[in-house]
């Protein structure tokens, strides 16, 4: 994917740099940075966008969980397909920690609820 954005004329890809702010009637049209923050080079920059995608990060933070629940060699932890279920009865994975395909927060978010529910279930199942 790396190398379709690099080639991709219509995508500038900017190194270095934090988004601090969005600007825009009803739509994002621009688009605040700082380059280099920090350094005796920063720069504050604005550019003209009509669309923004944020990538938090894809590395799954769930190291303090794999003594006990089964990962993948990347470390997202492994639920029952179909299901936010782990190999620990009671245990339930959701978002970006559990999906290696999609990792949206709209996913997340629903990935989440899916947990919600079948943790109440359980407990339901439990009698408590």
């Amino acid at each position: 994917m790396q190398e379709r954005v690099l080639s991709n004329p219509k995508i500038e890809v900017l190194f270095e740099c934090e988004t601090v702010g969005l600007t825009g009637d009803k739509v994002v049209q621009g688009a605040d940075l700082v380059k280099r923050r920090g350094q005796s080079d920063e720069e504050q920059l604005h550019i003209e966008i009509d669309g923004f995608f944020l990538a938090i990060g894809h590395k799954p933070n769930s190291d303090v969980f794999k003594p006990w629940i089964e990962t993948d060699e990347i470390g997202y932890i492994k639920t029952i397909p179909g299901t936010p279920r782990t190999n620990i009865a009671g245990v339930f994975a959701a978002g970006d920690v559990a999906d290696p395909h999609y990792r949206q927060a709209i996913t997340a978010a629903g990935s989440g609820c899916q947990a919600a529910l079948e943790a109440e279930r359980y407990l339901s199942e439990k009698g408590l």
